[in-house]
């Protein structure tokens, strides 16, 4: 165990120390205000906090971990090793930073309280972050740190056993739309077919009726391709259906048609399910709840997981929300046009809620790529060497590496060809799970 001694135990300091040292590191961690217990302590132990005691391994606080609420924050990003750095330290502390407070200000995703740009759909974007404007959002700065702070202790405490942990992949499959043609009702359907006659798209009208009259498969139905894939591997897929009302924003086939259905329980028999929430759902816990019934009477089993439509992400309320109707797991952390670590972490993470400063039980799986952003590389050779890049850079943390694809760019269309070599190109990047 790991004993920290710091002048003030505050829930921003438990939820920081617990997220590097336990989660990343594997080490169990507790705090102490008293100096005595802390000399007597006799395994590995640091100090944080102004001053050093005596000659133990000290780190000098910045005050965000000390605060309550949002302040104007400082920060001057500097170089240092191979990442970067801030909340800069003294010559007495052991790192040139306060990597606690610098790991929080990213996990609690303090810049996102703060003003900024929104998009057309209200998000925050990449270009708006600090990880962007800084250059180190392509790396998991926070694992990287903690393995630095790792490197420290094993120099002073020489016999300690410190615990390994693998690299790991978990493949994210999101499923706006099941179906292209499929499924859509009569006036879907019949308004489609009409207007591919006044648009001359000939060849739209041609697939539809090969398709209506089952002489050619779905485009987007690339479901029997994906339970095949996971027969393969031992880690299990997780596939988020959007099962909410017809909208503007959403426009995934009717949950009341059974073939829908049928569609949602064949894929749970093999993957994880989760519920992709609708675009008015994010905003209106009724709609949500509404939604989580619906899938779990599908599936027959209690929700676990959610991904938020347009991966927009209201903070604080739409954690929120999750976290009152029980959801355990959000996948919806990340960037739609760039590849990278939104949080700073390939580890995944418990939300902490600003406002209310506290720990959730909201385990946060940030995603680092969605095939979208692979759209901007224009050969496969560029799109393959990306996703490598990505995966090394995991590996080198031993993090899990999060990667979301749409069920439909395993279809035929031009612009997804290849993708389904690169989501294979994922799966094999871990030996472990594998099956002969």
């Amino acid at each position: 165990m790991l004993l920290v001694y710091t002048h003030k135990i505050t829930p921003r300091l438990r939820y920081t120390f617990k997220h590097i040292c336990t989660r990343i590191l594997g080490i169990p961690v507790s705090f102490t205000t008293t100096i005595e217990e802390f000399i007597a302590h006799d395994s590995l132990k640091m100090s944080y906090t102004k001053q050093p005691l005596s000659n133990e391994i000290f780190i000098r606080n910045h005050e965000l971990l000390f605060e309550q609420g949002l302040s104007d924050v400082e920060i001057n990003v500097t170089p240092w090793n191979a990442t970067k750095c801030f909340f800069p330290t003294g010559e007495k502390s052991a790192l040139p930073f306060d990597i606690f407070a610098a790991s929080f200000y990213l996990l609690s995703r303090y810049e996102e309280y703060l003003p900024h740009v929104k998009d057309d759909f209200g998000r925050f974007t990449a270009t708006e972050s600090l990880a962007f404007k800084e250059d180190f959002l392509k790396q998991p700065v926070v694992d990287i740190w903690a393995y630095e702070l790792k490197f420290i202790l094993q120099q002073k405490f020489e016999s300690f056993i410190f615990p390994k942990r693998s690299y790991s992949v978990q493949p994210v499959i999101d499923v706006p739309m099941a179906y292209y043609f499929k499924g859509k009702g009569l006036m879907r359907t019949f308004g489609g077919a009409i207007q591919d006659v006044f648009r001359l798209k000939l060849k739209n009208f041609y697939d539809r009726t090969m398709v209506l009259f089952g002489f050619k498969r779905d485009p987007y139905d690339t479901f029997k391709w994906i339970t095949n894939k996971q027969k393969q591997f031992n880690f299990k897929f997780i596939v988020f259906f959007l099962i909410g009302d017809f909208s503007t924003y959403d426009k995934n086939n009717n949950i009341n048609k059974s073939e829908f259905v049928s569609l949602i329980k064949s894929v749970a028999d093999y993957c994880k399910v989760g519920l992709k929430v609708s675009y008015y759902g994010l905003d209106d816990i009724g709609i949500l709840k509404k939604e989580k019934k619906k899938m779990e009477s599908i599936t027959n089993y209690e929700l676990e997981s959610s991904r938020n439509s347009y991966s927009k992400i209201n903070l604080p309320m739409s954690y929120r929300n999750l976290i009152e109707l029980e959801i355990k797991n959000d996948y919806t952390m990340g960037y739609l046009n760039y590849t990278g670590f939104r949080a700073g972490t390939c580890t995944p993470f418990l939300f902490y809620d600003l406002d209310y400063e506290t720990q959730t039980p909201l385990l946060i799986h940030a995603f680092q790529c969605i095939d979208n952003a692979l759209l901007k590389h224009h050969s496969q050779l560029d799109k393959k060497q990306e996703l490598q890049r990505l995966i090394y850079t995991v590996k080198q943390v031993n993090g899990t590496f999060s990667i979301i694809f749409h069920n439909y760019c395993f279809g035929n269309e031009t612009k997804w060809k290849g993708f389904r070599k690169l989501f294979t190109q994922v799966l094999e990047s871990t030996d472990e799970g594998k099956r002969n």
